[in-house]
C-alpha cells in the first residue's frame, strides 16, 4: 500500500501547515510530512483525522498494489500548458459505500450528455446541502434532481435544472444524495 495524501494535498492547493491546521485535534506540518513520505506509520486513525482536513475520502489517500495511477503530464493555467517541475500523480477516483451515481443522458443545466455525477447519500442533514444539487427518491421508483434552495423542518424547496421549471418541495424524503463529483468525458 503506497500513501497518496501529498499527491492529494498538492492537487488541492495546500501546504503542510494549512493540513496540519484543518486537522481535529490540530497538529503539525512536520508529523503531516513523515506521515506522506513514510516514515511515521499511517494508521488508520491518521489516515480519517488528514482525509476529512483535506476533504476526500480515506479510500482516496492510498493505492492499492492493483490500483493504476495516472502521472499528471502537464498542468494548464491562464499561461498555457506547462511540464510539472515535480512528479505528481491524477486523483484517483474510488466511490464509497454510501455513493450512488447518475448519469445524464441529455444535456441540462450545467451538465452534459455522459456526463456521471456521484453524490454521497446523506439523511436528515439537510442544512449541509444547501445551494447544493441532491437525488432525492419519490414515489414509484422514481427521483427527482434539483438545486435546494432551502429547507424548512422536514421539507426541502427544490429548484429543477431546467429553464423555466418551478420550485417543487419535497416533504420528509428518507434520504437524498448531494452531488460531490462530476465525471466528464471530453
Amino acid at each position: 500500500m503506497i500513501n497518496s495524501i501529498r499527491a492529494v494535498r498538492r492537487a488541492k492547493g495546500l501546504t503542510l501547515e494549512e493540513v496540519g491546521a484543518r486537522c481535529d485535534p490540530p497538529t503539525t506540518a512536520q508529523t503531516i510530512g513523515r506521515l506522506e513520505t513514510g516514515t511515521r506509520t499511517l494508521s488508520l486513525g491518521w489516515m480519517n483525522r488528514i482525509a476529512k482536513a483535506l476533504g476526500v475520502e480515506a479510500a482516496e489517500l492510498v493505492q492499492l498494489p492493483q490500483d493504476t495511477q495516472l502521472t499528471i503530464t502537464a498542468l494548464l493555467s491562464a499561461e498555457g500548458a506547462q511540464a510539472p517541475t515535480r512528479v505528481e500523480q491524477a486523483l484517483t477516483a474510488r466511490p464509497g459505500e454510501d455513493m450512488v451515481a447518475v448519469r445524464v443522458t441529455s444535456s441540462i443545466g450545467d451538465y452534459r450528455s455522459g456526463d456521471e455525477i456521484w453524490c454521497r447519500r446523506i439523511e436528515g442533514d439537510w442544512a449541509h446541502a444547501l445551494n447544493r444539487d441532491l437525488l432525492v427518491p419519490r414515489p414509484a421508483g422514481r427521483f427527482f434532481f434539483a438545486r435546494l434552495l432551502n429547507v424548512d423542518g422536514e421539507k426541502l424547496h427544490l429548484l429543477p435544472l431546467g429553464t423555466g421549471q418551478r420550485q417543487q418541495v419535497v416533504n420528509n424524503p428518507p434520504w437524498a444524495a448531494v452531488a460531490v463529483r462530476l465525471i466528464r468525458t471530453l
